[in-house]
């Protein structure tokens, strides 16, 4: 968005540089992104000054040429020749000295000193396209006698010059669309600054808008209220279109808005003054003196001023007349209805239109216009009669004509401003620093949010319809920071925030929560059946037949029972996937599970069952599913114990997991997880006996974990934070041959011991007894996490602390190293 800094200083007495203004702007949250420097003239007409045509006579070697002396008030005359026709002697002229650069269109020339058919020539007489001063070219400029010698042509014709910020606006600042809107932010922000009261926002009177008369009536019928809370317009008769007076040009061409005539270039004034989108229509082009806002039905043929044939949604708000549309409302008019040189009587809108119909409207047809980028944000439903009267007093100043119509005002539903009350100490606590009553009262303010009701705790306040972000406590301390200057807060070396609290969480949502992490870390969410095969308690000696909770009429053998243990679904999926060629696999599943509760001996109906939630992992094949890749990398145990170890870390499961080995019938290994000698999970290899009543011949690992368990002793209200530790960590393996009955948790305990300051974590990734192990031994592999966070370790550190956990795990468990 483009604001001009002359422009501003119309509604504000502005005595600061433009540079300092940026700053200023940028630090009360309107970042200006750049600056550019206006000039009415392209170039600023420097080096060009006003001369007096001394001599002129015809060139000796040239019919169309004339040799002239000029006088422009230097050390001497300069011969220049000239090919105008009406160059004389005794003219006053317009001089290009030599060295000064002409610009036309995007090109540009250097005058030099050069030979024009063997005559010296120092310069140029110009005409007024040579100098963008116009597009004539019949002549050079001749200016009135008394014009004096030596001026610069820039003093003479008043070229102005702007400097102009380009500010990257957030979509949630629409009051900021305008520069009265910057305006307003600005007499805070400078008070603010400077610590005074002096800057005042001066808003354009309207007081002298009155009605001539009533010959031109326009009826106003408004169909979607919705989609159009307020629809405000007026007539005004007998005006004249053309050119419009070289202020407005230049007002629009500073912040680069092409001109067209005197109608739509006031429309274009106000809006980017005001921030409201106006419409002027031809009035003869209201059939039946009526405007309708409706919606039309959907592929109604429609032409743009763009000249595009578009096809309207059955959703598209129209500005229509009794017959047919003439504009799409708050984003573009229609080809046929618009104001050109044959309009004497026009019709002037000022709408509010609601922000989702807008939104969807410019993004369904392509569309970007000034006014659809106000309307998207929310623009202020208060300001429409104000807007239509600066707008229809311009343009009776400017264009002629009367205001021919009472404004007629269609608002069925009045949106007023709204209260929102502030705690000081929420406040102080959110800002992170003490901001004194009065100065939050001058701040809210000058951004004329009013204040109802102050006491040494709170206040309330009322919010202007223009502030349409601003609706929470915490938008209104957000205002009261940015005018105050986040500059202005010294952020301490430890920063405190409040995080919410929920001490009985939403079980679909902390679900929902692990399933995406699941997701991230490439597994795939299956759901599978609750009721399954009977006969799979078989295969398992610690899955009771006896457990089962059996359908009295079920629909087949294979669903004749609630399932028990969720793994035999699993591995029915992976069957499935596998004989399809889908090897790789790694997939989750929220499930619950069901039994028979023998502890009940008397019938007390549901006290017979116990229910369970559980979350079931499996893994299998390469830990990448690619078609390039390395497919060796294949998943292992350290993979499963991985992600769930993640998962407790992210519940706040307590540290004080106990880890033991299990061995079981369908396991080859399993590590169980206790916690208050509980289990509340189970990381382990499937066996190959069990993956052959499947189909499976390759490696299948698995974890189940009893998730009503980890609900229950996840911490979601105890949050500890530590500093990050600027030294990097460092992660060294061992691999150990141990006896069968030592636990890794015994193991991990002795490695802690043994180095107190530097050892972090230990964890175990691979598990293995077979050949090239004794009997009665296994293989433990573990990873151990060494930093120091006052320093980075050294790999001669490093070795002294393995050495030292490593002689301690020989000496209590009698470990050899593999």
């Amino acid at each position: 968005m483009k604001i001009s800094y002359n422009w501003l200083k119309q509604y504000i007495n502005l005595d600061i540089e433009p540079e300092k203004l940026s700053k200023i702007l940028t630090d009360i949250g309107l970042e200006v992104e750049g600056i550019e420097i206006f000039q009415s003239v392209r170039g600023g007409l420097e080096g060009i000054v006003i001369g007096e045509v001394i001599s002129c006579k015809e060139h000796p070697n040239a019919d169309k040429l004339s040799i002239t002396t000029v006088d422009v008030a230097g050390d001497k005359l300069l011969p220049i020749v000239c090919g105008a026709p009406n160059v004389a002697e005794g003219q006053k002229v317009v001089v290009a000295t030599v060295g000064t650069t002409l610009y036309s269109d995007d090109n540009s020339f250097k005058i030099k000193k050069a030979k024009i058919r063997g005559e010296v020539s120092e310069g140029m007489i110009c005409a007024e396209d040579e100098l963008g001063l116009g597009d004539s070219h019949d002549g050079i400029i001749v200016l009135p006698g008394s014009t004096k010698v030596g001026t610069t042509a820039a003093e003479y014709f008043k070229i102005e010059e702007d400097i102009v910020f380009e500010i990257g606006l957030t979509p949630n600042r629409s009051d900021a669309t305008s520069h009265i809107g910057t305006a307003r932010d600005l007499v805070a922000g400078l008070n603010m600054y400077y610590n005074t009261n002096k800057y005042m926002l001066n808003i354009p009177s309207v007081e002298n808008f009155s009605v001539s008369n009533n010959n031109l009536n326009i009826d106003v019928t408004v169909e979607d209220k919705e989609a159009c809370p307020r629809y405000s317009g007026v007539t005004i008769s007998g005006v004249k279109v053309g050119d419009s007076p070289q202020w407005l040009k230049i007002k629009l061409e500073s912040i680069g808005v092409r001109p067209i005539n005197n109608i739509v270039d006031i429309t274009n004034y106000v809006l980017h003054e005001t921030g409201q989108p106006l419409h002027a229509f031809d009035a003869k082009e209201i059939t039946g003196n009526t405007v309708v806002v409706k919606k039309m039905e959907k592929n109604t043929p429609f032409v743009t001023l763009d000249e595009l044939d578009r096809k309207l949604d059955e959703n598209d708000l129209m500005i229509c007349n009794s017959t047919v549309g003439m504009c799409i409302a708050g984003v573009f008019g229609g080809i046929k209805s618009g104001v050109d040189e044959s309009t004497v009587d026009l019709f002037l809108e000022s709408a509010y239109f609601d922000s989702k119909h807008i939104r969807k409207t410019s993004k369904r047809h392509g569309l970007q216009t000034d006014a659809s980028f106000r309307f998207e944000r929310g623009a202020d439903p208060s300001i429409t009669i104000y807007a239509l009267k600066r707008a229809s007093s311009l343009i009776v100043d400017i264009a002629g004509g009367q205001i021919s119509s009472e404004i007629k005002d269609v608002y069925p539903k009045t949106i007023k401003p709204w209260e929102v009350n502030i705690s000081l100490s929420n406040v102080d606590r959110l800002i992170g620093k003490h901001i004194d009553r009065e100065i939050i009262k001058k701040i809210l303010t000058d951004l004329e949010i009013d204040v109802l009701e102050s006491s040494e705790s709170s206040m309330r306040l009322l919010v202007p319809t223009f502030k349409v972000d601003v609706t929470r406590e915490v938008d209104i301390i957000e205002e009261v920071l940015r005018i105050y200057g986040y500059n202005n807060i010294d952020l301490s070396g430890k920063i405190n925030t409040s995080i919410g609290s929920r001490p009985f969480p939403d079980m679909e949502k902390v679900n929902n929560s692990i399933a995406d992490y699941l997701v991230s870390q490439g597994l795939t969410e299956i759901m599978n059946n609750s009721l399954t095969k009977g006969e799979y308690t078989a295969l398992s000696d610690s899955i009771k037949d006896a457990n089962n909770v059996k359908l009295l009429n079920p629909l087949s053998r294979d669903l004749n029972s609630m399932r028990q243990s969720m793994i035999f679904g699993g591995l029915e999926t992976i069957s499935y996937n596998v004989n399809r060629k889908s090897t790789d696999l790694k997939l989750f599943e929220f499930g619950k599970t069901y039994r028979l509760n023998h502890k009940h001996k008397i019938d007390t109906g549901v006290k017979h069952y116990h229910e369970e939630n559980s979350l079931l992992i499996l893994a299998t094949g390469s830990k990448n599913k690619s078609d390039i890749g390395n497919h060796n990398d294949k998943v292992d145990f350290q993979t499963l114990t991985g992600l769930v170890n993640s998962i407790f870390i992210k519940l706040g499961v307590p540290n004080s997991i106990k880890l033991q080995e299990k061995a079981t019938d369908i396991y080859d290994y399993s590590l169980q997880y206790n916690l208050n000698e509980n289990p509340i999970a189970e990381v382990s290899k499937v066996n190959s006996k069990l993956l052959s009543e499947f189909d499976i011949s390759q490696e299948v690992y698995c974890a189940v974990i009893n998730w009503t368990l980890t609900i229950k002793y996840a911490k979601f209200t105890d949050v500890e934070y530590v500093p990050v530790s600027k030294f990097p960590s460092v992660k060294r393996d061992l691999s150990l041959i141990i006896d069968n009955n030592i636990r890794f948790a015994d193991l991990k305990q002795v490695a802690l011991a043994a180095e107190r300051k530097l050892l972090k974590n230990v964890t175990l990734f691979d598990v293995y007894e077979g050949s090239n192990i004794a009997e009665g031994k296994k293989s433990y592999a573990m990873s151990f996490i060494l930093q120091d966070e006052s320093k980075t370790l050294t790999d001669k550190v490093i070795d002294k602390s393995m050495k030292r956990i490593q002689s301690s795990l020989e000496q209590q468990f009698n470990a050899q190293l593999r």
